[in-house]
């Protein structure tokens, strides 16, 4: 089975905000679907986290490279892309291209054998996970009232992030934490999220670390992207005194960006997100390194309904990640799904079971956010 073409189709017409400091528009493009079409008639589904005219460019370098490949050699072929790029801006929209493709490749692999991706990643150590709902942090009561409208669609673990925290003053960081606590309950996992990676983030180490200690009070479970994403030496001191735990990742790319950041003890609990950091392949020899230095693996997942599937994947054959991010609120995750989403009496997700990434998409409403008819 070879590598015919690859289209890809940009996201566009309910681009969710993403609390950055330039705020994204709903007809903006950051999320691209690419499908790997095989001579054999079986199409694979990706997701690339980047606009689809960086994807079309980025695929149109990678032809020579992946035109007439076997589409059952994920790991292989997607080296192969890797080790050509080293001159071409390997790291950067190019890597996240190989993301999606990487991911169509094991959907295709699970087709072809009809076996799910997480079998063949190794085997399933769990049938369902709990998701973590995703959401951007406001105003206290009007993040309060939101939280208690996601908990009730059967949510028992929350991240919030972004929004005014850490970009205005202490009183209002705690006032957000303690409304958001007093919304989920004392039963449910908390996380927060301080958007580091937003452009020319303000906050240093003491901000951090005197931030990691008042989030301590209301049971935190994990304090994210608290520094800049390239502030190693300080996270290794975060991570090191916080009383919660430290959790970043998700803008690295490849690997060998990670070794630093597992090998010097910076983080917790590592969040590579699979539509980056080079797909599927990519991500599971992080989650092996992670366990290698006794960090915890969780995924990044602010993206699409194919990035989610792949994560489901992911957590299933990894021992230790215990939920997956589930970005609340976004046509491109419940709307795009074939039959949806849906959680059981406990707040977990099922993997699917199905043969590939298990996952099919509503052509109309792929239509409808792409303007695209022949994507798939």
């Amino acid at each position: 089975m070879k590598i015919r073409e690859i289209r890809c189709a940009g996201l566009r017409g309910a681009t969710p905000e993403g609390g950055w400091s330039n705020e994204l528009r709903p007809e903006d493009c950051v999320h691209t679907l690419i499908a790997v079409h095989t001579d054999e008639g079986v199409v694979g589904l990706g997701s690339v986290f980047t606009n689809d005219a960086l994807v079309r460019a980025a695929l149109q370098v990678l032809e020579p490279l992946y035109k007439g490949e076997s589409a059952l050699e994920p790991e292989r072929v997607s080296e192969k892309l890797h080790q050509n790029m080293f001159w071409l801006g390997r790291g950067g929209s190019i890597t996240h291209a190989i993301s999606g493709i990487d991911i169509a490749l094991w959907d295709i692999l699970g087709k072809a054998t009809g076996q799910p991706v997480g079998r063949l990643l190794g085997g399933v150590y769990r049938n369902k996970i709990r998701p973590y709902a995703s959401l951007l942090m406001d105003e206290p009561e009007k993040l309060r009232e939101h939280l208690l409208a996601v908990k009730s669609q059967g949510f028992r673990a929350f991240k919030i992030g972004w929004g005014p925290f850490g970009r205005r003053d202490r009183s209002t960081d705690e006032a957000i934490v303690k409304a958001a606590r007093e919304a989920v309950g004392p039963q449910s996992r908390l996380m927060v999220d301080a958007g580091g990676s937003d452009a020319h983030w303000p906050n240093g180490y003491k901000w951090a670390l005197n931030t990691s200690k008042m989030l301590a009070d209301y049971d935190v479970y994990w304090f994210e992207e608290a520094l800049r994403p390239d502030a190693l030496e300080d996270s290794v001191k975060l991570r090191e005194h916080s009383p919660v735990k430290i959790a970043g990742g998700e803008v690295l790319t490849r690997r060998q960006a990670f070794q630093p950041w597992l090998a010097g003890r910076a983080l917790d609990i590592v969040q590579p997100d699979v539509t980056k950091v080079g797909g599927i392949s990519e991500e599971r020899r992080i989650a092996w390194m992670a366990q290698d230095h006794g960090v915890q693996f969780i995924p990044h997942g602010w993206n699409t309904a194919v990035g989610l599937a792949a994560d489901l994947h992911l957590a299933s054959a990894i021992s230790d990640t215990d939920m997956v991010e589930y970005l609340t609120g976004s046509p491109f995750i419940d709307e795009i799904t074939d039959g949806g989403w849906s959680l059981d009496q406990d707040g977990m997700l099922s993997i699917p079971t199905t043969p590939g990434l298990g996952l099919r998409l509503d052509v109309d409403m792929v239509t409808k956010y792409t303007g695209d008819k022949n994507l798939l």
